[in-house]
């Protein structure tokens, strides 16, 4: 069952690393340690190897192929290469494993991928101790834990609830409708609200969404404009531009294949935000629509109660 990768991040010394190796250590056992990211897809795979859980520490930046990368290592891919030393031979290897990410800040995160984190913040603690003092009651304590995560698992997955279907990990959000079911935690709306957050992150890191999302607002809701992509690209270069004619920003979209291609993957943080994007084809060739829902997606109605 493919799970979204935990993601811990906050200030300078949180705790963020340990934390970090206390989750995988839960797992892989004392021994289980985390790795600075890789250069490559190759290197990442080697990793992915390694153990049963993919750690990958102080991230401060993440490339579109290393983004891509996560995302195949969370939902699952296959990797196929020639075998060495032959001429027509391959070597065919499949993955998908829980991946853990650490860091202060990466930037902006690409919409696929952020459909594919839980972000978990951490705060600076109030009271230090030392490493040693720390990993030897960790050790102590780590069967109990263990323990009691399996006797829970149990309780959980004996439990019947209904998979929600906006969400693109339902696996995870049926998990999650689980464990509410089994202690009342709450842990579908605190997922449903970290995606939320997400998508605020996505959106402040990307100026064509925020572009979108004003001209957006000036159609009428249960209502839709539909144009082609480079008429989108002349009327949202516009907006952007203002009256006083300030200069496009480095990355956007230079001809209107571009921004077709942006749109789709910028689809699901838009639909979160009440706007649809959608593609077609008429005799007169594609086009794009923009509709604005009339109700507030599912997360925004929640937050009304």
């Amino acid at each position: 069952m493919p799970v979204p990768a935990p993601f811990l991040t906050g200030p300078q010394g949180a705790g963020k690393s340990t934390g970090g190796r206390m989750l995988v250590r839960v797992i892989e056992g004392m021994s289980g340690d985390l790795r600075r990211a890789p250069k490559d897809e190759e290197n990442l795979i080697a990793a992915v190897a390694a153990g049963w859980v993919t750690a990958l520490d102080n991230l401060s930046h993440m490339t579109p192929d290393l983004s891509d990368a996560m995302c195949c290592i969370v939902t699952g891919v296959e990797n196929v290469k020639r075998a060495l030393f032959t001429d027509g031979d391959v070597f065919r290897v499949g993955y998908r494993r829980p991946l853990l990410l650490t860091g202060i800040d990466v930037g902006v995160i690409r919409p696929d991928l952020a459909e594919r984190l839980l972000p978990l913040r951490l705060e600076r603690p109030r009271v230090r101790r030392t490493e040693a003092e720390l990993w030897a009651e960790y050790a102590e304590v780590l069967p109990v834990v263990l323990g009691s995560l399996l006797d829970l698992a149990v309780k959980v997955r004996a439990v019947k609830a209904e998979t929600p279907t906006d969400l693109r990990m339902a696996d995870f959000a049926r998990l999650c409708a689980q464990l509410d079911a089994a202690t009342g935690l709450g842990a579908l709306t605190a997922y449903r609200a970290s995606l939320d957050d997400l998508n605020d992150d996505v959106i402040e890191g990307d100026l064509l969404a925020q572009t979108v999302l004003r001209h957006a607002d000036a159609i009428e809701p249960g209502s839709a404009q539909r144009m082609t992509s480079t008429e989108w690209l002349h009327c949202l270069s516009r907006l952007y531009s203002g009256d006083e004619l300030r200069s496009l920003p480095k990355g956007w979209p230079t001809t209107g294949k571009v921004l077709s291609d942006r749109l789709k993957r910028l689809q699901p943080t838009l639909a979160a935000r009440g706007v649809l994007i959608d593609t077609g084809r008429t005799k007169a060739g594609r086009y794009l629509e923009m509709t604005r829902l009339t109700t507030p997606p599912p997360h925004e109605q929640e937050q009304a109660f």
